[in-house]
């Protein structure tokens, strides 16, 4: 393992898997899987087939057992696949046996979802952020390698060998360079803070975009700011936060784009991008974008809300805007402030309005 270079898992012909148990339905664990599809094909891996497997005892060594281990081989060849991703988080030593078991290359959602943010990062913070969930992610399984190698050698110590001086050289880097990253993260923070407290005396209201990823925030950002933020039908298009002032006649506010949300993001991301959502934390007003054509919009919404509480912002006020209507409303039922299209401009006029007496309050 190369640790000072980026995760490199693409061109891979991938063999998704998705875990369902009794615990949670059917349906769910079915659009978890196809999340995950979304994801490997942002992170431009080739999906070569996807499988729901009905897991009812977990194998601390390999997840999964005998039966499904073979069966799951089986699949390898069919497909012709070079990689396994699983939707759930692997344990160091799971990941390290299922590689070796079927001779392929095996990850996780959560490595899947840092690789994204690791090829989408684009200021300086953001991909300190990401560096640093990256070195999280992968220093417990550079530990796990290191016993290894330990146990294989009889559990003797003395003269070590090539490999665990180089495994013992790579701990110690990224160790290292956990606490100068995060040392970066203080000095980037506090840079923020200032421009904050800025704003804050200019005694102009900030509003920030949250929601769930491809809920259509950045689009939704550039029709109100007139802005040119990237933006794509794709899972996690934007992470770098944007900052806009929105002009009134001769009054204004301040409306931020910021990363999105998913289901099951790893904690380390959540921790590593606090920075980047303090923008968020410190907002006047929160406009959570939802999107309405998606039948899962009410557990993405269920979702955003939990992430908002993780952070900080359960206290502030946040309207719901749903986005997307030109493409439908699956779920009428689902209450919002809002209806627009940031594609056509529909319902648009009643948000400007609204964020207009925001200005006069």
């Amino acid at each position: 393992m190369i640790i000072n270079e980026s995760i490199s898992i693409k061109p891979l012909h991938a063999l998704l898997l998705g875990i369902w148990t009794e615990k949670e339905e059917k349906t769910t664990a079915n659009s978890l899987l196809l999340e995950l599809s979304m994801l490997a094909k942002t992170a431009g891996i080739d999906v070569a087939q996807s499988e729901l497997i009905k897991l009812r005892d977990k194998s601390p060594a390999t997840l999964l057992g005998k039966g499904k281990l073979e069966e799951i081989q089986s699949l390898i060849e069919t497909c012709q696949a070079d990689s396994v991703i699983f939707d759930i988080q692997l344990s160091p030593l799971q990941q390290r046996n299922l590689e070796a078991l079927w001779n392929v290359r095996v990850f996780d959602r959560s490595e899947l979802i840092i690789q994204i943010f690791a090829q989408r990062a684009h200021t300086k913070e953001a991909q300190l952020q990401v560096e640093l969930a990256r070195m999280q992610y992968f220093l417990p399984r550079l530990l796990h390698a290191h016993d290894d190698l330990h146990r294989q050698k009889g559990g003797r110590y003395g003269t070590k060998d090539s490999g665990e001086k180089q495994l013992e050289l790579d701990r110690r880097y990224i160790e290292n360079r956990i606490q100068q990253i995060k040392k970066e993260i203080i000095e980037v923070r506090k840079i923020r803070q200032t421009q904050r407290k800025r704003r804050e005396k200019s005694g102009i209201p900030h509003v920030a975009l949250v929601g769930y990823t491809n809920a259509g925030k950045s689009t939704l950002f550039n029709r109100l700011t007139k802005a040119d933020v990237y933006a794509e039908n794709k899972l996690f298009a934007t992470l770098d936060t944007t900052t806009r002032r929105m002009n009134f006649g001769s009054h204004g506010l301040i409306l931020t784009d910021t990363v999105g949300f998913i289901r099951n993001l790893p904690h380390g991301l959540v921790a590593a991008f606090k920075a980047t959502l303090e923008e968020a934390i410190f907002s006047d007003l929160l406009l959570i974008v939802v999107d309405a054509s998606d039948s899962e919009c009410e557990e993405h919404l269920k979702t955003t809300r939990m992430v908002l509480e993780e952070i900080g912002c359960a206290g502030i006020t946040a309207y719901i805007v749903k986005n997307k209507i030109d493409a439908g409303d699956v779920n009428p039922h689902l209450a919002a402030d809002f209806r627009v299209s940031a594609l056509t401009g529909e319902g648009f006029p009643q948000l400007l309005d609204f964020l207009k007496t925001v200005i006069a309050r």
